[in-house]
Order: structure tokens, then C-alpha cells, then sequence
């Protein structure tokens, strides 16, 4: 056996397909039989059921499915130890945020991140913060950036980054001449919600009193459709302002402060109490530690 094959192997089992295991691991749907195939002999049993519409593990693949996970994350972390061994960080920083903080907070802290660690490959785990929780809970990442506060006892968290949420509407919009904005004006308005996260949550509370009055227009289930929904003027939302930020620069979009309410958005670095972690890891977090005074005075000054 060699790793290409319980690669493939476990690619198959989580695909239930050979062709998209094939297609995940770069190689034919025959070669990705063939791999299995020789698995099966150096083993001497079936581990994979072929006679349905999808592909499910054996009883015989079942039990070599939990050795097979354990090699390959005993493989990662040999790797790992051995890339930490020098002074320079090496090896892969495995981190995890929500799409928006990629898009608008991060790029600037992996650019520098890269020019001082080119050694380094980045792998991004995008999804929602409660996803990213459990992948740092799990260990399958190493250090998550996400909406605090975070209830986890095992983690711990430093904020890196605050942002004020504010009233995102189109510049043809007669209420963007207003300097504040009030929440019995906005009501009056179309509304665009974020279907899930922070944001949405946060939203649902400040208009939850005026629930009978409110037009949801639309839910969208990304920022960029809605500041691009907002700038074609079908209607306005809440957003933290560093999102908007190019938007605004640009002329597409406005923002104003709410008269009656502060809304904040902070975000924060995660990862576990009880690991030792790698030096690619520990390298990114000195990098948002001294990064974020800059980010927090950006910030602000955009608004």
C-alpha cells in the first residue's frame, strides 16, 4: 500500500463515486479502480460495495476507513514536525474564516504573510463560523478568524479586528443626502437581509419591534450580491463598513450611521488551548497580533 491509494481509497468512501474521487484526486475513473483494486488484494477483502447507485464502504472497509484516516493525519502531522524542525516556517497553514473576511480582511494579511513566508502554502477553509468551530474543536484546522464572542471553553481567542455595521444604500437613494439615519426611516425603506450569520442576526433583533412594518425585498446569501443589489437601488441593508469600503471609494454605494444605535462587528483569532502549534501557524497569528492596532485605526477612519 502506498499513500496515492488510501488517498484515493478515502476520497472514494467520502465521494461515493469513483469519477468524483477521480476528479478530487486528479486521476481516471480506471485509474482510481485500479488503485482500489490492488487495496483489496494486498488486503485480501472487499472494501468497497459497487452494486448500488453510490459506492459505501464494506463491513472490511468500514474498519480499515478509521486506520486509513489515522495514517494519513499521522502522515500530516510527520510532515509538519518535520517542516517545523528548521527556524524559517514551512509547510502549510491551515486556516479557516467566512467568505466575507477572505474577500475584505484578509487578502492584505497573506500578502504580507506570503512575502515573509513564501515556504508556506495556505489552505482556506471558507464557511460559516459555526462550521469553522468545530473544524478548529476537531484539529482539521489550525487557527480560525471568527465573529466573536466564541463560546468554546477549549479555544482561545484574541480580537484582531472591529468594524461599526452601518445603513448601505445606493447614492439615488433620498435618504443617502441625510448625515444619520434613523430605524422608523429605514423600515420605510426595501430591505435586503443576508439570509444566515452575524449580520442577519443583528438585524432581525433591531427590527424585530417594527416586524409588522418591514418589506424584505430580498435574501441574498453573500455580501457581494447584496452591495451589488444596494447599488442598483433595489434596496438598502446593514453592513460592517470595512466590507463596503471600495464600493463606497467607487461611488456605488453610501454609507450612513444609524441615529439611535451602535452595531459593531468584532472578529477574532481562534485555535486550541492544548495544541502545540506548528510554526506556520504560530507565525500568522504574531502577524494578525501586530497587524491588528493598523486594522482597527483603518477601520475607523474609513468611517
Amino acid at each position: 500500500m502506498d499513500f496515492d491509494q488510501l488517498i484515493t481509497f478515502l476520497e472514494v468512501a467520502k465521494q461515493g463515486s469513483f469519477s468524483r474521487a477521480g476528479e478530487k484526486v486528479f486521476r481516471s475513473q480506471s485509474a482510481v479502480s485500479a488503485q482500489i483494486r490492488q487495496l483489496e488484494q494486498e488486503y485480501g477483502d472487499r472494501l468497497l460495495d459497487r452494486s448500488g447507485k453510490s459506492v459505501k464502504l464494506t463491513p472490511a472497509g468500514q474498519v480499515f476507513y478509521e486506520y486509513a484516516e489515522r495514517l494519513k493525519n499521522l502522515r500530516d502531522e510527520s510532515l509538519m514536525a518535520v517542516a517545523d524542525h528548521g527556524r524559517t516556517p514551512r509547510g502549510t497553514l491551515l486556516v479557516g474564516a467566512n467568505e466575507a473576511t477572505c474577500l475584505y480582511v484578509l487578502p492584505e494579511v497573506f500578502a504580507e504573510y506570503c512575502r515573509r513566508y513564501p515556504a508556506v502554502q495556505i489552505s482556506i477553509y471558507r464557511n460559516f463560523s459555526y462550521k469553522i468551530l468545530e473544524k478548529l474543536e476537531t484539529g482539521a484546522i489550525d487557527v480560525g478568524i471568527l465573529t466573536l464572542p466564541v463560546k468554546s471553553s477549549s479555544l482561545k481567542t484574541q480580537p484582531i479586528f472591529r468594524d461599526k455595521l452601518m445603513l448601505m444604500l445606493s447614492p439615488r437613494n433620498p435618504l443617502s443626502r441625510l448625515k444619520v439615519v434613523s430605524v422608523k426611516d429605514i423600515v420605510k425603506q426595501p430591505l435586503l437581509f443576508p439570509k444566515t450569520g452575524h449580520t442577519r442576526r443583528l438585524m432581525d433583533r433591531l427590527f424585530r419591534e417594527h416586524a409588522s412594518q418591514l418589506q424584505i425585498r430580498m435574501e441574498l446569501p453573500s455580501v457581494g450580491m447584496i452591495k451589488s443589489f444596494v447599488a442598483a437601488d433595489l434596496g438598502v441593508s446593514l453592513i460592517s463598513a470595512a466590507f463596503a469600503r471600495d464600493d463606497v471609494d467607487a461611488g456605488r454605494v453610501k454609507l450612513i450611521d444609524l441615529a439611535d444605535v451602535e452595531l459593531w462587528r468584532e472578529l477574532g483569532l481562534a485555535y486550541r488551548r492544548d495544541r502545540t502549534l506548528p510554526r506556520s501557524t504560530t507565525a500568522f497569528i504574531a502577524l494578525l497580533r501586530e497587524r491588528a492596532p493598523k486594522k482597527a485605526e483603518a477601520s475607523a477612519n474609513a468611517q
